[in-house]
């Protein structure tokens, strides 16, 4: 899957990963994500080899 969506949202520059997540997928929802895209989104960030990698997932999901 090829998400070019971008979530109005403002990515953390610090702390975990997961709880980074919890704030993105609420703002996904509210903005209508569909839940296949949403997963598509958590499963790159669970294969992140770390919180940074992570977070620069996020990231490139979002703009501020």
């Amino acid at each position: 899957m090829n998400i070019r969506k971008q979530l109005i949202w403002t990515a953390p520059t610090g702390g975990s990963r997961f709880t980074a997540l919890a704030s993105f997928v609420r703002a996904a929802e509210a903005q209508g994500w569909t839940e296949a895209e949403i997963q598509f989104v958590i499963d790159e960030l669970v294969e992140a080899t770390d919180d940074a990698a992570g977070l620069a997932v996020l990231a490139s999901y979002a703009r501020a």
